[in-house]
């Protein structure tokens, strides 16, 4: 009995020890999200709940340094993702959102929003493989997609309205989300 009790609290112990040290803390919290994200699933908003986005003035600046103005994807399918570098959430979800965006980037508008700086952000990308375009904002982003939490991510369809409204790491890469934008892109 006293063996197992000393076995469970060494193994406690290095549990919180991985916990306290940054480095292992999060890859931990990454590796619990990404499975997390397998588990949560996307909902779709019914017709009748769905906002409306303004197209106000929002801008947008690009890793490559290219302005976006909002207003220019008013009538496209538009996927949006506020997200940071060192979120470990966020993190988790990008392997789904770039395995999304290679098979949807000339079809849906992606918009990879961050207030990371974009030497982090680009670091961030080549160390992972990614490749997305990512933008910081230049000016306010309109109120129905102000975030205080990240990861949130919108799609937004051909009508301006919000389809999909959620937080927290998600499986993006699902068929649900898929046959979604299918659905979305010939409508």
């Amino acid at each position: 009995m006293k063996k197992h009790f000393k076995k469970s609290n060494i193994v406690f112990i290095i549990v919180i020890l991985l916990l306290i040290i940054p480095q292992t803390r999060q890859l931990i919290q990454v590796w619990l999200h990404r499975g997390l994200s397998y588990i949560n699933q996307s909902t779709i908003i019914d017709n009748d709940q769905r906002v409306k986005v303004t197209y106000n003035k929002w801008k947008l600046q690009s890793d490559n340094n290219t302005i976006l103005d909002f207003r220019s994807t008013k009538g496209d399918v538009v996927f949006i993702n506020f997200w940071a570098t060192w979120c470990p959430p966020c993190i988790a979800e990008m392997p789904s959102l770039q395995a999304l965006y290679d098979d949807y980037n000339n079809k849906v508008e992606f918009l990879f929003v961050t207030n990371d700086k974009i030497n982090v952000v680009n670091n961030f990308k080549s160390k992972n493989g990614f490749n997305f375009k990512v933008y910081n904002p230049i000016n306010e982003v309109p109120d129905v997609l102000a975030t205080n939490s990240i990861p949130r991510t919108f799609i937004i369809n051909k009508n301006h309205e919000i389809v999909v409204d959620e937080s927290g790491a998600l499986d993006w890469n699902s068929e649900k989300i898929r046959q979604l934008l299918d659905d979305l892109l010939i409508e």
